[in-house]
């Protein structure tokens, strides 16, 4: 049967284009304007690491550059058009997504009674109730509110106290949900009294879930194999995903395409017919030198990213290499369809600190992108809320 090729080139403008990273920016970056974003990304990651904005903020100013903080914690504590929950990591998500996640609930709860006996400190069951209890008569609580009387944690994050571990529990399984945040603490409430009757009340089979969280994938990515699909929402297992794949092709839902990887070999994905016409029309790629999160949902998959973009990107606390040559935690940057190269860089009060910028092989760091990349800098500036930009005397590592 014959399959469609799609060459590198091709399939990375495709991808980059249903992320929302190929043309020039537009939006208000609040309101109506972040409720389609963050629909159209499907969600966006919360992250606590702030070396020059917290991730959350920079995957979305990125594609709107009117997008300030407050914005998203607008629509989730204030128009309750968000809500805070998981996909492969903690999540914004869109409010009208909440019945889908119901499966989420299930399958979570599930997951934690079977391994959080192992992984958790004793005694975090039997505070479900209390924590509960305490949070319908009193109102919304934070982990500081709960098991007062415990021994807090000295070991890191993951180090909770039983209550604090009946708190995530509890949230993880749907009961409770987050209203707000102060600084970046959560505060929790009953589901009841957060999510919008509408939705809340919205039931859904098993099936139609998957089906939702299925084509939703596809549409976000562009293309995929099972287990990329799969993995967007991380609601579906890969078991299902494959026989989802299976009957959607039968179906003639979708279709089997060939991806050129960057070094010629091709992966077989799915993909649509509607997507597959809507390649010729694709627009050419901004100019824009574009800052990312290293969270961006464009190189999330950190292999993906590497196949499709040449962009080998695991400098996690696991690839020592990697941290000696650039540190912990650097910035991609993208020009049109190409990754060409990290930036670490630090806001340290009002000044922002560029200390390097490592081009990728074969990057020419002319006139031009050099001026593409300090523009780009200044408009990250004005969301970091930087005075100054401070540029180390061997910053460009060329």
């Amino acid at each position: 049967m014959f399959r469609p090729l799609l060459d590198n080139c091709t399939a990375r403008r495709l991808f980059l284009d249903r992320h929302l990273l190929l043309r020039p920016e537009a939006g208000t970056g609040k309101g109506t304007d972040l409720n389609r974003l963050l629909h159209t990304l499907g969600f966006v990651q919360v992250d606590s690491v702030n070396t020059l904005a917290r991730a959350h903020d920079l995957i979305l100013w990125s594609r709107q550059g009117k997008y300030r903080p407050q914005n998203l914690t607008q629509l989730v504590a204030r128009h309750r058009s968000a809500f805070e929950h998981w996909t492969h990591d903690a999540a914004a998500v869109p409010m009208q997504f909440y019945p889908m996640w119901r499966l989420k609930f299930i399958r979570d709860e599930a997951r934690m009674r079977a391994r959080w006996p192992q992984w958790r400190r004793e005694g975090w069951d039997a505070e479900i109730d209390t924590v509960l209890q305490h949070i319908a008569d009193h109102g919304p609580a934070c982990s500081l509110d709960v098991g007062k009387d415990e021994t807090r944690g000295t070991s890191g994050w993951w180090d909770w106290h039983p209550s604090k571990t009946a708190l995530e529990f509890l949230w993880r399984s749907g009961r409770l949900a987050v209203c707000h945040r102060e600084g970046f603490r959560k505060y929790y409430d009953l589901a009841e009294r957060v999510i919008p009757t509408e939705h809340l009340k919205d039931q859904r089979d098993e099936a139609e879930i998957i089906d939702w969280a299925m084509m939703g994938a596809l549409d976000r990515l562009g293309f995929g194999t099972s287990g990329e699909l799969a993995g967007f929402f991380d609601i579906v297992t890969r078991e299902e995903a494959k026989a989802w794949c299976q009957t959607a092709m039968a179906d003639g839902r979708i279709i089997e395409v060939d991806i050129a990887m960057t070094d010629g070999s091709l992966r077989r994905s799915f993909t649509t017919k509607a997507i597959l016409e809507d390649v010729s029309s694709l627009s050419e790629p901004s100019s824009r030198v574009r800052l990312l999160s290293p969270f961006d949902p464009a190189l999330r998959d950190r292999s993906r990213a590497e196949r499709l973009f040449g962009f080998h990107y695991r400098i996690e606390i696991f690839v020592p290499e990697a941290q000696r040559r650039y540190g912990y935690y650097v910035f991609p940057l993208l020009q049109g369809d190409r990754l060409i190269g990290r930036l670490d860089v630090k806001r340290d009060g009002g000044t922002m600190n560029v200390r390097a910028f490592w081009p990728e092989v074969g990057v020419k760091m002319g006139k031009g992108r050099l001026a593409s990349l300090t523009a780009e800098l200044e408009r990250v500036k004005r969301l970091a809320n930087a005075d100054t930009i401070d540029y180390s005397s061997d910053w460009l590592r060329i």
